[in-house]
């Protein structure tokens, strides 16, 4: 692999730090903005039972001072504020209010969790903040309606579950569905998704089971579903759960079609534990260029993140999925305050947000684009399938949006 340069990966970055401002005045909410900085806060675990998943905001952090080193956006530098919530809702409370009342934040981005910024997002949208980009997985984030200030970012489970059923049902239109699904937000999701997809079908053609967090194993579950005879399984659920539906279902012998949850496609994390020989020709998705495929090992993109990480995060593992998710978000906050010219009232900054169009950002997969509008508050719809080979994930098929 060519060895990339500092100047490789800030060359991508210099037109939009190098950005005009006018000098206009402008007449919306400009807390957290001055004539040399732009505030924005973030809550993530750095510590409690996630805590691994904090990387993501120490990963932006780096990410922002690259940013300012390059002179900033608009004239302005970044500063980004990180306080640890340990995955505690009310800490979570405590610390956005922190945010939002003590340190004036202009926005809050990247927030970590479903059930932390389901405790502020009331409170955050009744303030009138951006709260953008959340590091979340459910459908509920992309409420427009009730959440006018609040947008997560990547594709939800709802989208994937509806992804899942639409290919299944191509291979086999009377193909039949088992469900394995966490009960809270995320498993609820993909119940939505399959129901989404099949509609007055669903009741004859699947069957779905839940269990809880809390629970062991999920041995019994998996014995339900088998008996029902179906041949599509979607493991709609966590690491811990998928990687024991792995080695149920082949334990059981059972041989359907089987889905797992793109949160749970870690190699290391869930295939090896699992057995890759028990995974083989499970199928996930995707949306991100994978640093480790051999396929991108001289694609622009990829050699400019690793360039950056070596450079400004290099206590971080490029091959770890939060680096590479927490890099890629990055890139798209930074489209939206290019779009906003100089104007980074709360006001502008949340209309740009709600106006991106075709984004290709460099890290996704050739053919996903980031589009949102005032009424479609998800970033990213569109996922490529992909099929684990007893090695590793090999994409296939089309770029396929979710149902709609």
């Amino acid at each position: 692999m060519t060895q990339p340069t500092r100047r490789r990966v800030l060359g991508g970055m210099a037109a939009l730090c190098a950005m005009p401002f006018s000098g206009k005045a402008f007449a919306g909410d400009l807390t957290g903005v001055t004539d040399s900085e732009i505030v924005i806060g973030t809550t993530t675990s750095l510590s409690g039972p996630v805590s691994a998943l904090g990387v993501q905001a120490r990963c932006q952090a780096a990410y922002f001072r690259m940013i300012n080193e390059l002179g900033g956006i608009a004239g302005r530098k970044i500063r980004f504020i990180i306080y640890d919530d340990g995955f505690s809702p009310p800490k979570t409370v405590e610390q956005t209010r922190r945010l939002i009342e003590n340190d004036r934040v202009a926005f809050l981005f990247g927030m970590l969790g479903t059930a932390p910024n389901s405790a502020v997002v009331k409170y955050i949208n009744q303030k009138k903040v951006p709260h953008l980009f959340l590091a979340v997985n459910g459908n509920k984030w992309g409420d427009y309606t009730n959440h006018p200030w609040t947008m997560g970012f990547a594709p939800n489970a709802r989208i994937e579950a509806q992804v899942y059923t639409k290919y299944a049902l191509e291979q086999n239109p009377n193909a039949t569905f088992a469900i394995l699904y966490q009960n809270d937000d995320l498993g609820k999701d993909y119940v939505a998704g399959v129901r989404d997809v099949l509609k007055e079908r669903f009741d004859t053609q699947a069957k779905a089971v839940s269990h809880e967090v809390t629970d062991p194993t999920i041995d019994s579950q998996l014995v339900a579903l088998r008996a029902t005879g179906a041949n599509v399984l979607l493991s709609g659920t966590t690491a811990k759960f998928v990687a024991q539906s792995i080695r149920k279902v082949h334990e059981l012998q059972w041989k359907p079609m089987h889905f797992m949850a793109n949160g749970a496609a870690s190699i290391k994390g869930v295939i090896n534990p699992a057995g890759p020989e028990r995974a083989l020709g499970v199928i996930s998705c995707g949306y991100m260029k994978d640093v480790a495929d051999p396929l991108w090992g001289q694609d622009k993109a990829i050699l400019d993140y690793i360039a950056f990480m070596k450079k400004y995060f290099p206590e971080g593992d490029p091959l770890e999925g939060y680096n590479q998710y927490a890099y890629l978000v990055s890139e798209a906050l930074m489209t939206v305050l290019k779009q906003c010219g100089g104007d980074f009232s709360r006001e502008n900054v949340m209309k740009q947000a709600t106006n991106l169009k075709d984004v290709a950002l460099p890290m996704l997969l050739p053919g996903i684009r980031v589009n949102t509008s005032p009424t479609n508050y998800f970033p990213i719809r569109e996922v490529q399938l992909m099929r684990f080979d007893g090695k590793g994930w090999q994409r296939f098929g089309e770029i396929i949006e979710g149902a709609g």
